[in-house]
This record gives structure tokens, C-alpha cells and sequence, in this order.
């Protein structure tokens, strides 16, 4: 995994002080950080992960360093990058951990893989 983990620290402290449900998960080439079971935010490389309101995107698609989120050559929208320039202050990051945090709040889990069912061998 390649990741700053200054980032992924800092991410995790501002976390920690507000939710009581937060893990973590080896995702995208990096770190994710799920809220509540939700993913909520990530660190891949040297920019941030956020998945917010869909509502929001274009607004935010405005402010410095957030381009769209195209990890898979195919842009996702509700979530987007932000690049570790645009994330040097306490205030900065916590800008972009809050709007995810507020969508966490009313954004639908993912769905949970089931186990393949097992099939009994017929005699």
C-alpha cells in the first residue's frame, strides 16, 4: 500500500474525536476509513478520498485541489480527490472530513458479500 501516512494520522485523529464506529480497511491502493460500516473517507497516495452528497459535487468541485474521482477511468460522482496541497491546515482537513461525515449520516451501506452457497454433491 502507498500512502502518505502523515495524512492517514491526521485523518484518523480528526475521526477519533467525533465517531465511536470507525475502522479501517486496506482499499484502493490505500487506506479507507469506514464509519459506522459506511465508507466515508480514504487516503490513496497523496490526496484524500471523500465520498459526500451528490447533491453538493458541483459546489465542491470548485474549491481548491478537489477534482473528480475517476480511479476507475470512469468518474464517480458523490465522491471526489483532494490533493495533499489543499490539505496542509487542521482547518483544511477537517473541512473535507466533515462533509463526509455529514453524508455518512444519511448515505445507504453498502452491500455485504455473501458467501457463495455450498452445494451438496448429488450421489
Amino acid at each position: 500500500m502507498a500512502f502518505d501516512l502523515k495524512l492517514a494520522n491526521r485523518t484518523r485523529e480528526l475521526l477519533a474525536a467525533t465517531e465511536k464506529n470507525v475502522t479501517e480497511k486496506a482499499m484502493f491502493g490505500g487506506l479507507c476509513f469506514m464509519v459506522n460500516d459506511k465508507m466515508a473517507i480514504g487516503v490513496e497516495k497523496e490526496r484524500l478520498m471523500v465520498r459526500l452528497d451528490p447533491a453538493i459535487y458541483e459546489t465542491v468541485m470548485e474549491k481548491e485541489g478537489c477534482r473528480p474521482m475517476d480511479f476507475t477511468g470512469r468518474v464517480m460522482k458523490g465522491f471526489v480527490f483532494v490533493d495533499i496541497d489543499a490539505l496542509q491546515t487542521k482547518k483544511q482537513l477537517a473541512y473535507w472530513v466533515n462533509l463526509a461525515l455529514a453524508y455518512n449520516k444519511i448515505a445507504k451501506p453498502g452491500k455485504k458479500k455473501t458467501p457463495a452457497k455450498k452445494t451438496a454433491k448429488r450421489k
